[in-house]
């Protein structure tokens, strides 16, 4: 549940409502979502990222709809701090709001890029039609915790990728992130080679790194949204939690996940499908790990058919010399192949 942040003193951040009806009006509720960001504790960049996506709902106002009424309020979720902003107006709302977030799409000549930028510039984005008419837009921007502590160094990350043989361009893309005492492993397959793949697969991780905080189907959403434009990638994410010593697995399409001294079974369900051309949510499941678990994703661009007794050595390596051998020894000639390892501290 989101709720505004209240707060005693003079200083604390106060809602603000604003009419938007001329350009004139963009300009001060750029200046307002700055001001408000800054007094939420937004870095300066992430003020700016804000005052971006106020920017894009404010123009689209004026483009679509003939103006309304934008609100810029502090929120908070679970002791989080952040920003909501909400844009009203009775215009004729969206025929197929999904679509309005693929970048190039617009009904007025204009370069379509406003609410797909909107997408990643913040957290969450929801739309609702605003009664018979109009529209009805929410959208939130979280802090994010930058500190780790001691219990993100329990985890080690290698990875290894290279492209489809004669081209440049890798289709294959990952993502690592550490926080707290957490961290998000991930990894992405464009559909097809070459250089579309690539943006396709670029796009879901560009995503998934700006928001890598937030809950694993969101990142799905937001990244399906990102991907629109691009022929679609399959992924999936391991969110990884030292102090509890659990991983909890996301995915959608054909993403290898293989664990190797865990003290259960993975029984993963597949989900097919395809991020960016309306896949459905993911498959999502929460398990435990123990002191030296070793976790290995890869893309269908290694081989599928193997086993931990194929590489007696994989409990004495690294977790990066790790993913280097398996991608030497399982690649496959005829596409992208990535592969990525997750070492936990022994007892």
């Amino acid at each position: 549940m989101v709720s505004p942040v209240s707060q005693p003193g003079a200083s604390s951040p106060r809602p603000v409502t604003m009419r938007i009806a001329d350009p004139i009006d963009i300009r001060i509720a750029e200046d307002a979502a700055r001001r408000l960001s800054a007094s939420v504790g937004f870095s300066a960049g992430d003020c700016e990222e804000v005052a971006l996506a106020v920017t894009e709902l404010a123009s689209n106002l004026i483009r679509h709809a003939g103006g309304g009424t934008l609100s810029l309020e502090p929120a908070s979720r679970e002791a989080r701090l952040g920003i909501q902003i909400e844009s009203a107006d009775s215009g004729p709302g969206f025929d197929d709001f999904e679509r309005a977030l693929t970048d190039g799409f617009s009904t007025s000549r204009s370069l379509g890029t406003g609410l797909g930028a909107v997408n990643r510039l913040m957290d969450e984005l929801e739309y609702s039609p605003a009664g018979s008419a109009g529209a009805h837009i929410v959208c939130r921007r979280w802090l994010r915790q930058r500190a780790a502590t001691d219990a993100a160094p329990a985890l080690d990350f290698g990875v290894a990728s290279r492209a489809y043989r004669h081209l440049h361009e890798n289709g294959d893309a990952f993502v690592i992130r550490k926080w707290g005492d957490k961290a998000l492993a991930g990894v992405i397959d464009g559909l097809g080679h070459g250089q579309f793949a690539q943006r396709a697969a670029q796009a879901a991780r560009q995503y998934v790194e700006q928001h890598h905080d937030q809950p694993l189907e969101a990142l799905f959403r937001g990244a399906g949204r990102a991907c629109q434009a691009t022929r679609g990638v399959v992924m999936m994410l391991v969110l990884l939690d030292a102090s509890r010593r659990t991983f909890t697995v996301a995915s959608v399409g054909d993403i290898e996940l293989r664990v190797w001294g865990g003290p259960e079974r993975l029984n993963l369900i597949p989900r097919r499908g395809v991020v960016g051309l309306r896949a459905p949510a993911p498959a999502i499941a929460e398990h435990s790990f123990a002191p030296g678990t070793i976790l290995v994703m890869h893309s269908d661009g290694l081989r599928s058919r193997w086993d931990f007794s194929d590489f007696p050595w994989i409990a004495q390596e690294t977790a990066t010399v790790a993913a280097q051998r398996l991608l030497v020894a399982l690649a496959r000639d005829d596409d992208d192949a990535t592969v990525l390892v997750v070492r936990t501290a022994p007892s």
